[in-house]
């Protein structure tokens, strides 16, 4: 989807928000005078404008009276101040998108005290490199265009999919932490190979762009990785026997266990913000 001609203001100017703005710029989906952004840090304001031309803002109230999407690229911990900041400006019509976890929907919804339509994210850090993994979850007022043109933001990334609010503790227990299991397993993938003779950095390369490569396979192919799996399994092979020692180390089970124990963590944190 185009957003062109869109006004889109970033309260807050961190990683993230550079990472969702470098994407946005690249992907042409509206010109970089249409951006702007708020931050404390002033550096970080003139790191964005030297960057992509985005137009740094004194004040979370005129970014948002200047802008149709708001994106809260803050701490969950500020954002309830900036909607109390923000409340008296904002209006009908336009989006106002948290990235922030464990603020819900009806809270942002409570504090804005008026229909405006609130989207909640879920990204992960990869969005920084634009492979990302993101979900959002639609606000009571929010609907088919409000969910297009924060998908084209997010799509700008990544990946991006649309789901019930309900399932954004899941959400961060698996995509959302995701990336440091990922991590452990390439670290040790890595170490295997040093294990059996080779290189460090070779070992590194060849892990990280086999974990890339069959990522890939799953999201170009639309095969179920079982079949994948099986297309690389001769019987009495070496993969087969690699798999043995995975069952055996119940490397399933772990996984599991990890995503679930996330998600119930987010969900406990949820409940405290």
């Amino acid at each position: 989807m185009s957003l062109q001609g869109k006004k889109i203001g970033f309260i807050g100017a961190g990683a993230m928000a550079e990472a969702l703005l470098t994407g946005i710029v690249k992907a042409g989906l509206t010109q970089p005078e249409n951006l702007c952004a708020s931050d404390v840090s002033q550096e970080r304001l003139a790191h964005l404008t030297d960057k992509l031309g985005v137009r740094k803002v004194e004040s979370n109230n005129q970014l948002s009276t200047e802008s149709e999407i708001i994106i809260l690229a803050v701490k969950p911990q500020v954002v309830s101040g900036v909607l109390e900041d923000i409340r008296q400006v904002v209006k009908p019509g336009q989006v106002v998108v948290s990235i922030a976890a464990g603020i819900t929907i009806s809270t942002m919804e409570a504090i804005l005290g008026q229909p405006v339509a609130v989207v909640r994210v879920m990204p992960n850090t990869p969005c920084l490199v634009g492979a990302g993994a993101s979900a959002l979850a639609l606000g009571t007022h929010a609907g088919f265009a409000e969910e297009s043109a924060v998908s084209a933001i997010l799509g700008a990334v990544g990946k991006v999919v649309t789901i019930k609010e309900n399932l954004l503790d899941s959400v961060t227990g698996l995509s959302g932490s995701g990336p440091a299991y990922m991590y452990v397993i390439l670290e040790a993938f890595a170490d295997a190979g040093v294990k059996v003779g080779l290189p460090r950095d070779v070992a590194l390369t060849l892990a990280a762009q086999t974990m890339l490569g069959a990522a890939k396979m799953v999201l170009e192919t639309g095969e179920h990785p079982g079949k994948l799996k099986d297309m690389v399994t001769t019987p009495g092979g070496t993969t087969i026997n690699g798999l043995y020692a995975l069952e055996k180390g119940n490397l399933r089970y772990t996984l599991m266990k990890a995503v679930k124990k996330a998600a119930e963590r987010s969900a406990e944190m949820s409940k405290q913000v």
